[in-house]
């Protein structure tokens, strides 16, 4: 990224509707907080939540910390993603994979796992709430959030 770019982030996980809706609405907070402008998506790899907002239960825990993701609409990953964003962000290693396999040749986003950017968590996925109860989602929460002000920290230090 040059010094004069502006940074765009595109949150990644499987369904869109879940832990990358919560990524980013994290991320838009600190990154509020911390006085930077920058362009924030989120994005899933499978297309069966395409136009549906966030699970109820993302709903409620982004609620529960002063955040609302309703008008987040789930969609999936383009090939156009790894022009227009700086940084695509995967949740876990399955889904980075994917996206490794998805990006052409010349693309120019940087890819990377969130929890990359968190001092003794870097490989670890972002655990996926979706099959479990709400606590999972206040786990899920916990993670994107420490993800989101390390990755702030990140993209304030020129490179």
């Amino acid at each position: 990224m040059q010094a004069d770019e502006r940074p765009s982030v595109l949150f990644v996980c499987l369904g869109n509707i879940c832990r990358s809706p919560l990524a980013e609405a994290a991320f838009r907070e600190e990154a509020a907080a911390q006085g930077m402008e920058v362009d924030i998506d989120s994005a899933g790899m499978g297309d069966w939540h395409v136009g549906e907002a966030p699970d109820p239960r993302a709903q409620a825990v982004a609620r529960r910390h002063g955040v609302d993701v309703t008008a987040c609409r789930a969609r999936t990953v383009t090939r156009q993603d790894f022009y227009r964003f700086t940084h695509i962000v995967a949740l876990d290693r399955e889904n980075l994979a994917a996206l490794e396999r998805l990006a052409p040749p010349d693309a120019t986003a940087r890819l990377s796992l969130l929890l990359d950017h968190v001092k003794g968590r870097e490989g670890e996925p972002v655990a996926d709430p979706y099959f479990g109860g709400d606590e999972g989602f206040e786990t899920t929460w916990s993670d994107v959030s420490a993800g989101a002000r390390g990755l702030v920290q990140h993209l304030k230090v020129p490179v």
